[in-house]
């Protein structure tokens, strides 16, 4: 059955709306052209997996989302607002306050220690440091490193360190939070402990989230996966109508 986006959307509040987003690189003639005109609707409250091969723009059309580039042509509407005409400190602010971001590669500060990464965000906030570390530490214990918040990155284990920039993240209630292959640099085990800890943000806490992943467990548990190739979007599906195995991924059979 073909996703029907009236039907799906229908009763729900939309927190992200990308209308017609292109994105190029270069001048005439030698012209690349990363995103082709991409529309997309995203509800509050979504788990939502992104996909694509190395070149289809997925990564280009993730940092459209978070704020971290501006499309060519076409518009990016957080909550009714579009990010192309914040300034600076306007953008800054909103990514601040409505989005969190988890890297593949953690991007912890090496010289911090895990407390210390989770609050530099409150900090530079305006959260008084006394406020920032208690909730730092909550988070921490979110994310069961309670115990090891004063560790720095190099005595942590990659898990660890994830878990520390998922806590990093949550440092100032975002609605939205960005994950760019976050289980990719985990072993099995560790990645499976990091999906519980978005599946519970997500379905216990409200937080919407957007993961660009290939990893099967993640997709099992997402609301719709959206499959990006050549700059646009190829398809959409629902996890519901998508049989999802170890090495393959199909529809189902009734279908």
């Amino acid at each position: 059955m073909p996703f029907n986006e009236t039907e799906y959307g229908k009763g729900r509040d939309i927190l992200v709306r990308a209308n017609g987003v292109k994105k190029i690189y270069g001048e005439e003639p030698n012209q690349t052209f990363a995103l082709r005109g991409v529309d997309l609707v995203i509800y509050k409250g979504e788990y939502l997996c992104v996909m694509g091969p190395s070149g289809s723009g997925k990564s280009t059309f993730f940092n459209m989302l978070g704020g971290l580039d501006s499309p060519t042509n076409g518009r990016v509407f957080m909550d009714e607002v579009n990010m192309a005409q914040l300034n600076a400190h306007e953008l800054a602010f909103l990514r601040c306050r409505k989005i969190g971001y988890v890297f593949q590669a953690y991007n912890l500060n090496q010289t911090m220690t895990a407390l210390e990464n989770v609050t530099l965000p409150m900090i530079f906030s305006g959260m008084h440091p006394d406020d920032a570390r208690a909730k730092g530490i909550n988070l921490l214990e979110k994310v069961g490193l309670g115990s090891r918040w004063s560790h720095r990155p190099k005595a942590m284990s990659g898990g660890q360190q994830q878990r520390v920039a998922i806590a990093r993240s949550l440092a100032n209630n975002p609605q939205l939070l960005l994950c760019d292959e976050p289980t990719a640099n985990l072993d099995h085990k560790t990645g499976k402990e990091v999906h519980k800890i978005l599946f519970d943000l997500n379905k216990k806490e409200g937080v919407t989230i957007i993961c660009a992943t290939h990893d099967h467990d993640m997709l099992k548990v997402s609301d719709r996966m959206i499959w990006i190739e050549d700059g646009k979007i190829a398809r959409i599906d629902r996890s519901s109508d998508i049989e999802i195995k170890s090495a393959t991924m199909g529809k189902k059979e009734h279908e």
